[in-house]
């Protein structure tokens, strides 16, 4: 055991990321079921449609799970208040301060980890009383950090700075990957845009096709004057684009994103005017595959260059 599978009491230290418009009952529990943590993703959910996800998912698994909350999002303490009245055991929270919530979570003896993208926001988590820390890289799809920092860099600056355990996010999808991650001082990993391209998934196939043909270079970060985040390049892409050299105000760039795009594109399947979120790594997605199976390709590669390495020693 590891100190991430010692916390979450799960198999292996592979965390689904908690997506908007992907991360269902149904993919939150297939992961599960398979050794790894699920989550599900609160961030597209109203409130009474996360009561109902969470349910679903305690009747289709007996293993932990989570739930992902994005702070930003409103109804906020509706939200918190289901995930205790539904005996959730371990919330991940991400975008907005981590003291605002921890200590009542905690309170309520759920076990609590805090998304950052950098190390002065993982000391601010330790500090606000986290289990966890999950660092991002800049590599990640969906909304990011500012200050592009790539999980390469990211993990072990996060490392020389925190004592409790780090999960690194960022372009992981492959065992090779996770064992890089834990060399440089993680003790798990967050996986979000594999398991997006899942079976289990609640992505419209839409957008599921479209990861696996991204190829190197067909996602960018975009939208930072509101919240970084990064795209794939389709016509909604382009016209943010267009009107950056207009140099725009902020309201322009609210006003010609809207409302719902992002359910648009990833739930709806709208690969022309939906906001398409997905991370630099979909070029090495080729598939659409089980969640289960996704761990096992994962777990396999993981020990083979565990193995491998060792013909780098001098």
């Amino acid at each position: 055991m590891n100190r991430i599978t010692e916390l979450f009491n799960i198999k292996y230290p592979i965390i689904q990321g908690g997506m908007i418009w992907n991360s269902g009952y149904k993919l939150a529990s297939a992961v599960s079921n398979a050794g790894g943590l699920g989550l599900i993703g609160a961030g597209s959910m109203y409130p009474e449609v996360l009561r109902e996800h969470i349910q679903k998912c305690k009747n289709a698994t007996s293993k932990p799970f989570g739930v992902n909350i994005p702070m930003l999002y409103p109804n906020i303490e509706e939200i918190m208040n289901i995930v205790v009245e539904e005996g959730v055991d371990i919330v991940f929270t991400s975008a907005g301060n981590p003291k605002t919530w921890t200590s009542f979570l905690k309170s309520k003896g759920i076990t609590v980890v805090h998304v950052v993208s950098s190390s002065v926001f993982a000391l601010k988590a330790q500090e606000a009383g986290v289990d966890a820390i999950v660092a991002e890289g800049f590599e990640a799809g969906g909304h990011n950090g500012r200050e592009e920092t790539t999980t390469l860099t990211l993990i072990p600056m996060v490392k020389e700075k925190i004592q409790i355990p780090i999960i690194a996010a960022g372009g992981i999808a492959t065992g090779r990957g996770m064992l890089a991650a834990m060399i440089l001082g993680a003790d798990g990993v967050q996986v979000g845009s594999r398991f997006a391209a899942s079976l289990e998934s609640s992505a419209h196939n839409n957008f599921k096709e479209t990861i696996v043909r991204i190829k190197e270079g067909d996602t960018q970060l975009t939208l930072k004057e509101l919240a970084p985040v990064r795209l794939v390049k389709n016509k909604f892409y382009n016209d943010v684009q267009s009107l950056y050299e207009k140099s725009p105000s902020k309201e322009e760039l609210i006003a010609l994103l809207g409302r719902a795009r992002a359910k648009k594109g990833m739930f709806e399947g709208d690969l022309e005017e939906g906001e398409l979120e997905i991370g630099q790594i979909a070029g090495l997605i080729h598939e659409i595959l089980p969640a289960e199976k996704i761990i096992q390709e994962m777990m396999a590669d993981f020990e083979t260059a565990r193995k491998e390495k060792t013909k780098f020693e001098f």
